[in-house]
């Protein structure tokens, strides 16, 4: 779904989104009332068991992006990293996710390979105009303005501190951004809130209050920021419930006494859609025997040069058709 993000975002309120690495995770955020899904790169590298440090390729984060995509109403925001290559690749990148019917893409200015803001290490930045450049790349390589272009910064997780990141927010604001996301891993708001205020510019800003986690949607919506991202809660709550079920079961040599803590299998099967799946099919095996009634009159066959096939002067015979040994049948 590509209609709709951008207008969210424009109208002025606080739009909610988590994250999710499938497209049954993607339902469970839509059937919550979470405006927008986030493909989250961390959960979609954690499911195949792999750091979230560009070890996966963008073909694999596109494939989950699109079946969420597929799979519900609300709008797809991919993370994209820092774009999977140069801008020759994102600009590859974007026409790929806008075909898949994702609403917007979202990628970092780290260099590559990127590492997950949380993990200690290198996190050094790509220079303000080669991201830049990969932001105009972004916006000239979409079919439409309907795909959103956010523009994350990494300055405050690199250590680079607050004027750079506002300094780098006016350059991708110029770039043609639709949107910025500013990033931190303090244990507190403060230095998000400190950008909200100075940033002078016109584009919605988003958050991930991944470890200043105490912080209200309503706060936020009152300081002006856009939308709110909680984008691995559903991965890790998810490992949690795992881990005690099956710890349980091993203690127990029984499943009875998780049946009753654990999603029954109809609730599986109406999160895959069972019910509409049969209903469909039996329409269609009604329709299939209603035209296959017996007593009906097979169409007529297509008249040649006004006679009726077979008749006087209907033209030679049809040569014969080679089997597969290449002798008429």
């Amino acid at each position: 779904m590509t209609v709709g993000l951008r207008a969210a975002l424009e109208s002025g309120r606080l739009l909610r989104a988590t994250g999710a690495h499938s497209a049954l995770s993607a339902r469970l955020v839509e059937e919550a009332g979470f405006d927008v899904v986030w493909s989250s790169g961390l959960e979609i590298s954690a499911v195949a068991g792999v750091p979230d440090a560009d070890i996966l390729t963008m073909p694999r984060f596109l494939e989950a992006a699109a079946e969420m995509a597929e799979a519900v109403a609300i709008p797809v925001l991919a993370d994209c990293n820092s774009g999977y290559g140069n801008p020759s690749n994102v600009a590859y990148m974007v026409r790929a996710f806008e075909a898949r019917g994702v609403a917007g893409v979202c990628i970092e200015d780290k260099l590559f390979p990127k590492l997950n803001s949380f993990v200690a290490g290198d996190h050094a930045l790509a220079s303000a105009a080669d991201f830049a450049a990969k932001i105009r790349a972004a916006v000239e390589s979409r079919r439409s303005r309907d795909l959103m272009v956010v523009a994350r910064i990494e300055a405050l997780i690199s250590g680079r501190g607050l004027d750079e990141a506002l300094r780098r927010a006016g350059v991708y604001e110029r770039a043609g951004a639709d949107a910025l996301l500013i990033h931190s891993k303090e244990p507190e708001p403060d230095e998000v809130f400190a950008f909200r205020e100075r940033y002078r510019g016109d584009l919605p800003v988003i958050v991930i209050p991944t470890t200043y986690h105490q912080v209200i949607a309503a706060e936020l919506a009152e300081r002006g920021f856009g939308m709110v991202i909680y984008a691995n809660h559903g991965l890790r709550c998810s490992i949690s419930a795992m881990r005690r079920t099956f710890a349980r079961i091993i203690e127990d040599g029984t499943t009875g006494n998780v049946e009753q803590t654990m999603a029954s299998l109809q609730d599986v099967f109406d999160l895959q859609h069972v019910r509409e799946m049969t209903e469909r099919q039996r329409r269609f095996e009604t329709q299939g025997r209603e035209l296959a009634a017996p007593g009906d009159t097979p169409p007529a066959a297509p008249s040649t040069n006004g006679r009726s096939p077979g008749g006087s002067g209907a033209g030679p015979p049809a040569p014969s058709i080679p089997t597969r040994s290449g002798s008429p049948e």
